[in-house]
């Protein structure tokens, strides 16, 4: 990474380590606002059904880059959805041919479309081996779903629980705790420095949870997990920003059509997709930090991953008219709010 001067910089292409595509439609629509900016990403596989198989991510695959507008170089990196029932030898095959790079966990009712998720983790102990000795990533979405657990605290809870636990009786699995939200979360990597890595949204180290119900109930900060207490977010952004290897960016881009959003039930996700770059170099100017987004957004991913760096560049420059991004994407499902950090941005592609 070059910083050419305080308002110029240039880095490699970044990757998405945590992005949602959705299917059908919605996947048409919004495919192109990761293309654009990222080189690759890893894709989740919680559709309707779950993405379960080898055969399942082919077809997924498939789907995407035909969907991938001319022009832009994308490569989607498919995902399982790990359930108690995968089959070792399909990961193994699926693995090895190179169509997939990862297992998502999800544990049963923890965010959208997570109900075929694992519940009794003996069951799924079989497959979780096998990825251990092969060295194939788990992606694992950190929240335990207890009723009784306060759901500020489920993180934490998962940590302690399930984590730990799994990482003891496994210490040769490679994890990813996607999405962390907490300064637990953010310790325990920092406590484990083999086989550990954790992926951090660009809208976590903008937000708290005072976003989403300050002044009312604002749909489209709401995710899941959702954001927590501004000492969170800052620990958030101290862990981001401070060259780290073991953390690097997942989005966790997340499309819902408005009515979806704004409605008595509304979905839990919130789209950054196309603003995130800019967004990352407004964070880490703020933190004095300029000099460590390129291994943020674009070498500790695919380090932990085990895959090449791209070669390609990108800079941005930042200018005294704040930029401009669409408040919206439309897609044939209907529109979708784009992530809104209701302040300016100045950071600009370079022309």
């Amino acid at each position: 990474m070059s910083v050419n001067s305080a308002n110029r910089i240039t880095l490699r292409r970044p990757d998405d380590w945590h992005l949602h595509l959705r299917d059908g439609d919605m996947l048409k629509g919004v495919i192109g606002e990761t293309s654009e900016h990222f080189a690759r990403a890893i894709i989740m596989p919680n559709l309707v059904p779950p993405v379960v198989t080898t055969a399942d991510a082919i077809a997924y695959r498939d789907r995407i880059t035909a969907a991938i507008p001319t022009g832009h170089e994308f490569t989607p990196l498919m995902t399982l959805y790990l359930t108690e029932g995968s089959n070792p030898d399909d990961v193994e095959e699926g693995y090895k041919n190179g169509v997939i790079t990862a297992l998502k966990l999800y544990p049963a009712g923890a965010t959208t479309n997570s109900d075929s998720g694992v519940r009794n983790f003996d069951k799924a102990m079989p497959v979780l081996e096998r990825m251990a000795s092969l060295g194939i990533p788990l992606c694992v979405h950190g929240e335990v779903t207890d009723p009784d657990i306060d759901i500020f605290d489920r993180e934490a809870v998962f940590i302690d629980r399930v984590l730990d636990p799994l990482r003891k009786r496994l210490p040769e699995l490679r994890v990813i705790m996607e999405h962390i939200t907490t300064e637990d979360g953010v310790e325990y990597v920092k406590a484990n420095d083999k086989n550990l890595g954790a992926t951090i949204t660009t809208h976590h180290l903008i937000i708290n949870r005072n976003a989403i119900l300050v002044g009312g109930i604002h749909p489209h900060f709401y995710c899941l997990p959702v954001a927590k207490r501004e000492k969170h977010r800052l620990a958030l952004r101290k862990a981001a920003t401070s060259g780290d290897v073991r953390f690097f960016l997942g989005t966790d881009s997340a499309p819902h059509t408005d009515d979806r959003k704004e409605s008595a039930c509304g979905c839990a996700g919130i789209f950054t997709a196309n603003n995130t770059v800019q967004l990352l170099a407004h964070v880490f100017e703020q933190e004095g930090a300029l000099d460590k987004l390129e291994g943020f957004a674009s070498i500790n991913g695919p380090q932990f991953y085990g895959l090449p760096l791209n070669g390609d560049k990108i800079t941005l420059e930042k200018r005294t008219e704040p930029a401009s991004f669409a408040a919206k994407i439309e897609t044939g499902d209907g529109p979708v709010t784009v992530f809104n950090p209701e302040f300016p941005i100045y950071w600009h592609y370079a022309d």
